[in-house]
């Protein structure tokens, strides 16, 4: 199929565009041009922030559209405005940060959603593709984490780790969090595109199990090869903080757990990956290889005072 990605360089563009050209599949990749292209690519460079920096693609037809960066309803709708819409699919990078607050756990794709939640555009995006007729698969993933993560997530806690630095968590550590590794979620997308039950769905895609901020932190011990034992948990008081903050602190200070079963059950989908071998893929594959440096530990002060 003839594939437009509006990115594809980066995080989760680099395991679904090798998958896709696997797969023989004619692929165009819609970027800012900071990132190398893979040869025998076709380029298109430009701007998906304003109308005129997405000239390249009027009048483009592609049978599939791939958006993984889209943050706003009009970012996808701007792209559909030049090329139409997809005639096989359009494949939506969305989040399970649309769901609302909730008492029951895990989340399915049914769970009442939050239309004032940080992604919100998002959730207008699903909805505007499906009152439009257009055909899509969606995706709402927790935590996706593993090389290339650009979001300060498993990161944050390899840098306290391997620094020798106290690990700040709220509460007792009991809260639980679910994280992915990004290859599965471009499996999970590649894959879609396949199954003609995907059209029209959305899905949770993450890791199968959650895990508590505690076995996360001894998790993250593990990967840097050191033991969970001799790494100091500092324990802070989370109520004057935004339980869905991501600031001092990379992670929602409340539950976020979704139900994984009906991609797994729709696509014939099983995560490769365990939450032990996405950390230590992400340490070995990315973190470890960074330049050496001291990373900037100043916020942990407004954790632990």
């Amino acid at each position: 199929m003839r594939i437009l990605v509006m990115g594809g360089t980066r995080f989760v563009g680099r395991p679904l565009v090798k998958r896709l050209m696997g797969a023989g599949h004619e692929l165009c990749l819609f970027t800012r041009g900071r990132n190398p292209v893979p040869e025998g690519v076709e380029h298109l460079q430009g701007d998906r922030g304003s109308a005129e920096g997405l000239a390249a693609l009027q009048d483009r037809p592609f049978e599939v559209i791939i958006d993984s960066s889209g943050r706003s309803l009009e970012d996808t709708r701007l792209v559909i405005e030049r090329t139409g819409p997809p005639s096989h699919r359009l494949v939506y990078v969305s989040s399970a940060g649309v769901y609302a607050d909730s008492e029951l756990w895990p989340l399915d794709e049914e769970a009442p959603t939050d239309p004032q939640s940080r992604h919100a555009g998002k959730l207008e995006t699903e909805a505007w593709l499906r009152e439009e007729g257009i055909p899509f698969t969606s995706f709402r993933p927790t935590y996706i984490v593993g090389p290339g993560n650009y979001n300060p997530v498993e990161s944050w806690f390899f840098d306290r780790i391997v620094h020798g630095r106290p690990v700040p968590l709220p509460g007792d550590g009991s809260t639980i969090t679910q994280l992915g590794h990004v290859s599965d979620l471009a499996a999970a997308m590649a894959r879609c595109i396949e199954v003609e039950a995907a059209t029209n769905r959305v899905y949770n895609c993450t890791g199968s199990q959650g895990v508590t901020f505690r076995g996360l932190a001894a998790a993250a011990a593990r990967a840097c090869g050191q033991d969970p034992a001799a790494v100091e948990i500092r324990h802070f008081d989370p109520a004057g903080l935004d339980r869905k903050a991501r600031k001092a602190f990379p992670l929602r200070l409340a539950h976020f757990l979704t139900n994984t079963d009906r991609v797994r059950r729709e696509l014939a989908w099983e995560p490769a990956f365990d939450l032990e071998t996405t950390l230590a893929d992400s340490y070995a594959n990315d973190y470890a290889l960074r330049p050496a440096g001291t990373p900037d530990f100043s916020g942990d002060a407004a954790l632990l005072g």
